[in-house]
C-alpha cells in the first residue's frame, strides 16, 4: 500500500509499505480523509521532540470498515468511521485510575507510532467509533473538536459566564464552538485577522486583535471591569498565558489547551491573590469523540467551515509546505487518501 512519510524534516516521501498485520480484536480499515495537525506540521519541520524518523505522520481520520469482528457495538462492514488515536499501556498510575488520556507512556498516532496517512491500517475494535451517517470529511475533523470538547470540560462553565479563547487556529476555534454549546458570552484574541473573521463565523461575540488593541482595556469594558469567568489558552505562548492570568476574575479558571515550548516566568502570588483554577487537558477520552459526532449529527455544529482545503495524496508535501508558511488564512487542511 502507499503511505506519505516523514524520512526527516523538511521532507515528504510517497512509499510502497507493507500492508499492516491485523491481530486478534482489531479491524481493516481502509483510509479515506487525514486531517494535518499542527503534530504533523512539527513533525514535519523538526520541532516535535516526541517524533522520531521516518514516521507516518497523522491522527485526525476517517475510515471505511473493510474487515471486522464480530463485536457487540453494532460496527460492520463498510461502515465509515473514527478512531481514538491516543494508545494508552492500560498498567500505569493514571491508566488504573481511569485516567487513560494521561498515560503515562502514551503512544499517539503519527508521533510516538505511525499514523493514518496510508492506504490502510488496523486498528482495535474499541478504538473505532460509529460515525452516524456523518460524511468521511466531518469525521477527520471529529478528534481535533474532541480535544477542544474535553479541555472545555475541565472547567464547569456556566451559562452566565464570560469566556476568553486566546488563538483562533483550529483547535482555538474547536474551542470556541464547544464553549457555545455551555454559554453564551464568548470572546476570540488573536493576533492575525483572517482568523479573527472564521472566529465571527463561528458565533464568537466579539473578537479582539491583540496586536492592535489592548486586550486588557477590552476585557476592562466588556466585563464591566470584573474580568472573564474562563480564559482558554490555545497558543502555547508564554505571553498568551500571561493574557489569561491579566484578563481573568477574582476566582476564575484558565485551562491550557496551547503545548508550550518556551518557559514562563512570573510571580506565582497572583495565582493565590485571584484564587484562580488552572487546569491542564490533554488528549480526549471516548465520551468526547462519542458526544463529537451526536453533536455533529444533531446540526448544532458545522465543522466543515474549518475546512481551508483538501489536497491529494500526491500532494502532500504542498499541503505541509503551505501550513508550515501559513499567514492566518489556512485553518484545517484535508489530504484525500482513498475513495
Amino acid at each position: 500500500m502507499k503511505a506519505i512519510v516523514i524520512p526527516k524534516p523538511n521532507e515528504i516521501e510517497i512509499r510502497e509499505v507493507p500492508m499492516p498485520e491485523v491481530k486478534e480484536g482489531e479491524a481493516l480499515l481502509k483510509v479515506k480523509y487525514v486531517g494535518i495537525c499542527g503534530a504533523d506540521v512539527a513533525s514535519f519541520t523538526g520541532n516535535q521532540p516526541f517524533t522520531t524518523y521516518p514516521r507516518i505522520p497523522g491522527h485526525e481520520f476517517s475510515a471505511e470498515i473493510v474487515e471486522i469482528p464480530e463485536n457487540d457495538r453494532g460496527l460492520k462492514k463498510g461502515d465509515i468511521v473514527t478512531c481514538n488515536p491516543y494508545f494508552n499501556c492500560g498498567t500505569c498510575y493514571s491508566c488504573e485510575r481511569g485516567f487513560v488520556n494521561c498515560c503515562t507512556d502514551n503512544r499517539t498516532m503519527g508521533v510516538q507510532r505511525d499514523g493514518a496517512f496510508c492506504e490502510y491500517i488496523s486498528m482495535p475494535v474499541e478504538r473505532i467509533y460509529d460515525g452516524k451517517g456523518l460524511s468521511a470529511k466531518e469525521l477527520s475533523l471529529i478528534e481535533p473538536f474532541s480535544i477542544s470538547q474535553h479541555a472545555v470540560s475541565r472547567a464547569e462553565i456556566k451559562k452566565t459566564d464570560n469566556v476568553l479563547v486566546i488563538g483562533a487556529g483550529p483547535i482555538g476555534l474547536f474551542a470556541l464552538l464547544a464553549a457555545k454549546q455551555k454559554c453564551n458570552k464568548i470572546v476570540v484574541a488573536d493576533i492575525l485577522d483572517n482568523r479573527l473573521s472564521l472566529a465571527k463565523e463561528y458565533g464568537a461575540d466579539a473578537v479582539v486583535n491583540s496586536k492592535t488593541q489592548s486586550l486588557e482595556e477590552f476585557t476592562k469594558k466588556f466585563t464591566d471591569g470584573n474580568g472573564f469567568d474562563v480564559c482558554i489558552e490555545a497558543c502555547g505562548a508564554p505571553e498568551t498565558f500571561l493574557g489569561c492570568i491579566e484578563n481573568t476574575a477574582f476566582a476564575a479558571n484558565i485551562i491550557l489547551i496551547g503545548n508550550g515550548k518556551r518557559e514562563t516566568s512570573f510571580i506565582h502570588s497572583v495565582l493565590l491573590k485571584k484564587e484562580l483554577n488552572v487546569h491542564g487537558s490533554r488528549n480526549a477520552l471516548k465520551d468526547d469523540f462519542i458526544n463529537n459526532i451526536d453533536l455533529v449529527a444533531s446540526g448544532k455544529a458545522d465543522v466543515m467551515k474549518m475546512v481551508s482545503g483538501v489536497y491529494d495524496m500526491a500532494d502532500a508535501l504542498d499541503a505541509f509546505r503551505a501550513l508550515s508558511n501559513n499567514d492566518g488564512t489556512l485553518a484545517k487542511l484535508l489530504i484525500k487518501i482513498g475513495d
